[in-house]
């Protein structure tokens, strides 16, 4: 990265590009009754306080939020809402069963179609595209991942989840430099994060939600939360705080916080972005171990952002842990290692927003009646559809409505602790350390990284 564009990226303030003004809702003040309260206005809250009036319009339904809708992931991800979930199918098979595994993997690809569905009923304007998710590979390593990947689901029983695209095809598709192949599936769309979450805080208001801002929870128990200047009382508690649940006592080795980083470029001219293989909404990564994730918006923006952020000391969540100049530059050469045709286009946003990982990767959508809270998150940064499926599930548990998503693997699912610090600081860290190592080793020693087999069997993710 040339001195020049590190230091204006640098100088950028930490402004998602998909945040925008909007009215300021009344802060909880004094004591209320509700059906039911969900502590978080992200997506997760949002999507089971719609199924929740879907199946019930007269139900009372309060959502408090600590500061404003879509301040975190879901106001601050980059846009995909994809099939994908984060432990592998056979990793799921182990856990659960085979079939179990099968049943997850079609209830996802539903979710992407039924996010789309519910937005064109609902007249709520998202940026909306389904055209899929296209991981290129872009070095012989990652080309050999993409054809196991392919004859692997085959094998699973999912012939159709995948398919390799040849050199030519996958060129024609994104034209990032260094193409060799991909590995494409139809099942992913794309979306602008901030429309999203505020045309469904408004949606569910025109329902009869009432959502509370600025009013952070303080505490929780069986039947009643507490603000700084105010309480509900209600017959069932939602948890839908994602990555901050790490902040609330004693949960800060239930779920960690890890930081996803995000670039976003000037809107691009349209000779560009078709000289580029730009001029669409397909999804698109590339098959390296330490994740990077592209999208061109509805605007012509090119949407670049990866992981790699440090974790901190005790789950914490300092205000400019999404602010790391380094992280940020080193996506910044990893989108003109894909497009250097790009080097001379203005970055006008950065950003970074903390995505809940639990210890074994796997989310979880779960209830208990003896204490009245019910929960659902620990996404590892594919929350966008999968907090829908879980609005839908936890609807379900709440109203005691009997249907087959309730019976999938993540419902009631229960992961291991988190270790103790200083344990987990080194695991993790080190864990970061050894996917970017991965990576620099497939590019000298252009074979399968040895680092990468390693960290998969320590994680358990796979």
């Amino acid at each position: 990265m040339n001195m020049s564009a590190k230091i204006e990226l640098c100088q950028l303030p930490n402004k998602p590009l998909w945040y925008a003004p909007s009215p300021s809702r009344e802060r909880l003040d004094g004591a209320i009754q509700a059906d039911i309260v969900i502590v978080g206005a992200g997506y997760t809250g949002l999507w089971t306080a719609y199924y929740l009036l879907k199946s019930n319009p007269s139900l009372r339904v309060v959502l408090l939020e600590k500061c404003e809708v879509g301040f975190g992931a879901s106001g601050r991800n980059g846009g995909w809402a994809s099939a994908i979930f984060p432990i592998s199918l056979h990793r799921v098979e182990q856990l659960y069963s085979h079939h179990a595994a099968l049943h997850l993997q079609s209830a996802m690809n539903e979710t992407v179609d039924e996010i789309g569905r519910v937005l064109a009923l609902e007249g709520v304007e998202a940026d909306y595209a389904k055209q899929g998710f296209l991981s290129l590979a872009r070095s012989a390593p990652q080309m050999a991942r993409a054809r196991a990947a392919v004859e692997s689901s085959a094998r699973f029983g999912l012939p159709d989840q995948w398919r390799v695209l040849e050199g030519t095809e996958a060129r024609s598709s994104i034209g990032a430099e260094g193409t060799l192949g991909g590995l494409y599936t139809e099942h992913c769309a794309l979306i602008h994060p901030g429309k999203l979450v505020r045309g469904l805080a408004q949606l569910v208001e025109s329902m009869g939600a009432k959502i509370y801002e600025q009013s952070a929870v303080l505490q929780m128990a069986p039947g009643v939360v507490h603000t700084e200047q105010g309480s509900v009382r209600a017959e069932m508690i939602v948890r839908a705080t994602e990555a901050f649940t790490s902040q609330q006592p004693g949960k800060s080795r239930f779920v960690i916080p890890l930081y996803s980083l995000v670039l976003a470029t000037q809107p691009l001219p349209p000779d560009l972005l078709a000289k580029l293989r730009l001029n669409h909404r397909m999804a698109f990564n590339d098959m390296r171990h330490l994740r990077v994730y592209g999208q061109v918006t509805a605007e012509g923006r090119l949407v670049f952002g990866g992981r790699g952020a440090p974790y901190k000391w005790g789950s914490s969540m300092p205000d400019q842990a999404d602010m790391v100049d380094s992280i940020h530059g080193k996506i910044y050469d990893t989108m003109i290692e894909f497009f250097p045709a790009l080097r001379d286009v203005r970055v006008t946003h950065r950003w970074g927003g903390a995505l809940g990982v639990s210890r074994d990767w796997c989310p979880t959508v779960s209830i208990d009646r003896s204490s009245r809270i019910a929960w659902a998150g620990n996404y590892v940064g594919d929350g966008v559809a999968t907090s829908n499926l879980a609005g839908r599930i936890l609807r379900n548990l709440i109203l005691e409505q009997d249907e087959d998503i309730n019976r999938l693997p993540l419902v009631n699912h229960h992961s291991p602790a988190w270790e103790p610090e200083p344990l987990r600081w080194f695991g993790i860290n080190s864990g970061l350390a050894a996917a970017s190592l991965s990576d620099i080793e497939e590019r000298y020693t252009h074979k399968p990284s040895r680092t990468a087999m390693l960290l998969e069997k320590l994680t358990g993710a796979h």
